[in-house]
């Protein structure tokens, strides 16, 4: 069996169960500031693309409204318990959570996807607007959540006086041939959650 490794390169965990628990233990109750500044950024986000991996190993995205945010950066999203996305989650519970705002913010989260049927959960994040999704609404035996444990995250953020910055940089950078240095952590971060 060949080793699989994350986004970073990283070997990935051999069992689900060992990962989850990895991932859980580095969340806390009062999130550090780098913490802080992926939940905020993701909080400018209504949709993001979740990003599974099919049984046939390929890497499957789908963009899906945001339900809920907690403090520690988990997401949660509405799914019925009868699409291809809960099957694949079933089988490999490694996502990725994907977002952008026009050139300005990127953000990319890894982490561990479950499955929740609690019908409390579900009522409390519900938005009218999800009957678009889910015409049943609440009422719906299919309405599940998904919740992603983030493990680690990365942003770029070139929002307001940084894209200035960001664009004087890259005409400098075409001029001189030189490439720019970019890792302010303003501007771009790699973060454990």
């Amino acid at each position: 069996m060949r080793s699989r490794v994350d986004c970073f390169g990283e070997a990935l965990p051999a069992t689900n169960q060992a990962s989850r628990h990895e991932f859980l233990v580095h969340m806390s109750a009062e999130p550090p500031s780098s913490t802080r500044k992926i939940r905020d950024l993701l909080a400018r986000f209504d949709t993001a693309m979740l990003v599974t991996r099919t049984p046939g190993g390929q890497l499957r995205s789908r963009p899906m409204a945001i339900a809920h945010i907690e403090e520690s950066c988990r997401v949660w999203f509405y799914t019925s318990i009868e699409s291809g996305k809960v099957q694949e989650i079933e089988r490999d519970t490694h996502v990725n959570v994907v977002c952008q705002k026009e050139r300005d913010i990127y953000l990319s989260i890894s982490g561990i996807a479950t499955l929740h049927r609690d019908r409390a959960k579900i009522e409390e994040f519900w938005k009218e607007i999800y009957r678009f999704w889910f015409p049943g609404g609440l009422a719906d035996p299919d309405l599940a959540l998904v919740a992603v444990d983030p493990g680690r995250g990365e942003y770029w953020d070139q929002e307001g006086f940084k894209k200035i910055k960001h664009l004087f940089d890259a005409a400098r950078a075409f001029a001189t041939g030189v490439k720019p240095a970019s890792e302010d952590a303003e501007e771009h971060g790699k973060v454990q959650l």
